[in-house]
């Protein structure tokens, strides 16, 4: 098998895949965390405010997820295609949302009516919950594993069976933990008013997110001892939880100073380390079988030929740094508090 710095090639494309599903959760789990606050804003300068706030930026954010969707199926068609067998109603679902969400913040501002824009406002909010909550719901599916039989193919049924108590769990920890990244976010882009009612739904959203992080948490060590297996055999790794725990406890700690763009890199840090952690229990298993082991899907038995993903780590290795250098290119230009002006949303 090829390696290249002593990692052999279907690793490699694992650590790919991961980075960019990593990035697409901290960029879009923040306009996402946005939107799902956006009923709580009570007046219509403010919404205007929230929403431009993301505006400049969410349709670049996807971007990530349409790269990281495209390296799993590159890389490991086998997991891709019972991924999707599998969770086929929540990835659907997920598709019919991202569409609303788009249309409600093209949409909203271009008739003067009340009833118009807030209906595009409840639309905008409502899709950014579900949006948040399905990605977690997968997540938790993931984690627990799924029906995969013989030949590889999804045994499970197909009507809600993906909404299991530990998927939910996972699903509402996701939304919660979104919540508070995008409070953080609006906060470095808004003052005033807006401001000072972002700094008490802040102090909920942290609430929210380490109440359901310590149910989920001790559910996972509970009655899912699979999940912690990689670190219980090996000490050294240990290290990426309680990095994880001291980045969750920063995050109130700064907020309380007020010191936002401090507590934003700790809340994006925060989901790195937590979907390292993942990463870190399921190698080099990708999708786990309930039905029997020998059905599991790792990095070896379902990944592309060597030469495929010789030629695509060659690809990713030009490709993902001219991604992130657009990302900051974006970011920067478009820094600093939201003004609206007559080209705004």
């Amino acid at each position: 098998m090829e390696t290249f710095l002593g990692i052999d090639y279907p690793t490699w494309w694992y650590l790919v895949v991961g980075g960019l599903f990593s990035g697409y959760a901290i960029l879009d789990g923040f306009d996402f965390g946005a939107g799902a606050w956006h009923l709580f804003f009570d007046s219509e300068k403010n919404r205007r405010i929230a929403l431009n706030a993301v505006g400049p930026v969410w349709d670049g954010n996807e971007v990530w997820l349409v790269i990281g969707g495209g390296a799993l199926f590159a890389g490991f068609p086998i997991v891709y295609a019972s991924l999707f067998s599998g969770m086929y109603i929540p990835f659907m679902l997920f598709l019919m949302f991202i569409i609303f969400r788009a249309v409600s913040i093209e949409f909203r501002s271009k008739e003067p009516m009340g009833w118009w824009r807030k209906m595009w406002d409840v639309n905008y909010s409502i899709s950014s919950i579900m949006l948040s909550f399905l990605l977690g719901v997968v997540l938790g599916n993931v984690l627990q594993g799924i029906d995969i039989g013989e030949n590889f193919e999804y045994k499970g049924g197909a009507l809600l069976t993906f909404l299991n108590p530990y998927a939910i769990m996972v699903g509402i920890t996701t939304l919660a933990l979104f919540m508070t990244h995008g409070a953080i976010y609006l906060l470095m882009k808004t003052e005033g008013k807006l401001y000072a009612r972002l700094t008490q739904l802040l102090k909920r959203g942290i609430i929210f997110f380490i109440v359901s992080f310590t149910i989920t948490t001790a559910y996972t060590l509970i009655y899912i001892p699979h999940l912690h297996d990689s670190i219980t055999k090996n000490s050294a790794l240990f290290v990426v939880p309680v990095l994880a725990f001291l980045s969750i406890a920063n995050v109130p700690r700064l907020a309380s100073k007020r010191k936002y763009r401090s507590a934003f890199i700790f809340s994006s840090l925060t989901m790195s380390l937590l979907l390292i952690l993942v990463a870190i229990e399921l190698y080099p298993t990708i999708l786990i079988s309930t039905i029997d082991p020998m059905y599991n899907l790792n990095v070896y038995n379902s990944a592309s030929s060597q030469d495929s993903l010789g030629i695509m780590l060659t690809i990713a290795a030009i490709g993902a740094p001219l991604v992130l250098i657009y990302t900051i290119f974006v970011y920067s230009t478009f820094r600093g508090k939201v003004e609206l002006d007559e080209t705004s949303y």
